[in-house]
């Protein structure tokens, strides 16, 4: 008899002592996550300055500058409309003398830039995309060549607005 009570005891510490399958539980939770993406853009040009060198009228009716490389990035929505454009801060001037600034073409290229004539009073297009991206181009100014002009160094400042709504 003390055996079979010794392994009934045994068996009952065994049981109570031994995991249970039923006693498993599990519990869940969640998180919200949220990132701002806001309206971005940048504009890198090649280049600070634009020279023209003297020429002959004649032999050369327009003087062409280098390339200047024209960098976009933009972040917006995907039917944003990306626009670059330039304004002239007033004509081409020496001192007193000065030259149109309607004399300052540009031709481009690149994939969305556009050619166009320099103005000081509306802001012309030079590039316009849709939606986020880098597009990258040239811009190659030219300066109409002329007798009329006056002896002198003539400077502007072009003014370039990158917008991304």
């Amino acid at each position: 008899m003390k055996t079979a009570v010794l392994s009934g005891a045994i068996a009952a510490l065994v049981l109570m002592g031994a995991p249970s399958a039923f006693a498993q539980t599990t519990d869940t939770g969640a998180i919200n996550v949220t990132a701002n993406v806001n309206a971005k853009a940048k504009l890198t040009l090649g280049s600070a300055s634009v020279t023209f060198a003297d020429a002959d009228p004649d032999v050369s009716p327009s003087i062409a500058a280098t390339a200047v490389n024209v960098a976009v990035k933009t972040r917006t929505s995907a039917a944003g409309n990306v626009t670059l454009t330039v304004l002239a801060s007033g004509d081409l001037t020496s001192g007193s003398d000065n030259i149109g600034i309607g004399n300052l073409t540009w031709t481009a290229g690149g994939s969305g830039f556009q050619a166009g004539t320099s103005n000081k009073t509306t802001a012309q297009t030079v590039g316009s995309w849709t939606g986020s991206g880098s597009p990258s181009g040239t811009q190659t100014y030219a300066l109409a060549n002329s007798w009329a002009y006056a002896t002198g160094t003539y400077t502007v400042t072009l003014n370039y607005t990158l917008t991304a709504p």
